[in-house]
């Protein structure tokens, strides 16, 4: 069986305990939450932070926390640190990457979101990669429409990233890609061209997660993505109990598809990451 990437976003910047008493806020409830998904087979955690009011932060101290936390109680566990723009000042949307986290996400250009512009200018996008490329960190690109992989290939073309970024495809929400099986195939004979050397992996968003999981699963993706940022349900009728619940879903898709939760060495060597034993040699 082949070793999969089993991604949790645990938080993000849009679920609110009202929408799941689950959805981890604090910095202490999102060390538990990643520590029960890493449990279930997550050997990636995508990060955001909140304010006390559950709104989204951009506070490096938050971050750090987390970051110790998550290093302490998850050996090995790949790190990844938002840039996202949801609720965050644009200056401030970099301002943690000091601390090294192995990954952190970038959007390569603007799209609408349902009721905001989430806008990537590229003074924006260029500083942010460039800061990346200092502190030696991996990006993943999220690509919300077929213009963002020319923009990834454009800060490839201009040094600021590598020609082996990971590539999430993100599915589902409104006015920008929207979850439809086909596109998807568009999507990667694209990244072939601009970025053959690219990983990659593609979110579901709200109740498409695991059929989007088993659309990466069937073409070989690199990484599946779930957790409680993307959706907070099982199914119509029932919450998510944790991200872990989540995780363990993903993992039992993967076994449909003769693929298994790859360990923490494995999913650093997919990625081409650092191993578990010189981040630990680091660290300490």
């Amino acid at each position: 069986m082949r070793p999969v990437v089993i991604a949790v976003a645990i938080t993000g910047s849009v679920p609110r305990k009202k929408d799941n008493p689950a959805v981890p806020v604090t910095v202490a409830e999102q060390i538990e939450s990643t520590h029960e998904a890493f449990e279930a087979g997550a050997t990636l955690v995508h990060l955001h932070v909140r304010n006390p009011d559950e709104s989204s932060s951009s506070d490096p101290a938050l971050f750090a926390r987390v970051l110790e936390g998550i290093r302490k109680h998850c050996p090995g566990m790949i790190v990844q640190f938002s840039t996202g723009g949801r609720g965050r000042d644009q200056a401030a949307r970099g301002a943690a990457l000091h601390h090294g986290p192995e990954m952190a996400s970038l959007a390569t250009g603007t799209v609408n979101f349902p009721t905001i512009i989430y806008e990537n200018a590229p003074a924006l996008v260029d500083q942010l990669a460039a800061s990346m490329q200092q502190h030696r960190i991996l990006p993943e690109i999220e690509i919300f429409d077929l213009s963002h992989l020319y923009g990834m290939r454009r800060l490839m073309d201009a040094g600021l990233i590598n020609d082996r970024p990971h590539v999430q495809f993100v599915m589902g929400i409104k006015n920008a890609l929207p979850v439809d099986e086909y596109l998807l195939d568009l999507l990667l004979s694209v990244l072939k061209r601009v970025a053959p050397n690219a990983t990659w992996t593609a979110a579901g968003i709200g109740r498409h997660q695991s059929e989007v999981i088993e659309w990466v699963l069937k073409r070989q993706g690199d990484a599946v993505r779930t957790g409680l940022e993307d959706n907070v349900r099982i199914d119509r009728d029932r919450l998510a109990s944790s991200n872990a619940e989540l995780v363990r879903i993903a993992a039992s898709l993967c076994e449909k598809h003769d693929a298994r939760p790859a360990t923490p060495e494995e999913a650093r060597r997919l990625l081409g990451l650092p191993s578990c034993s010189v981040v630990g040699a680091a660290a300490a």
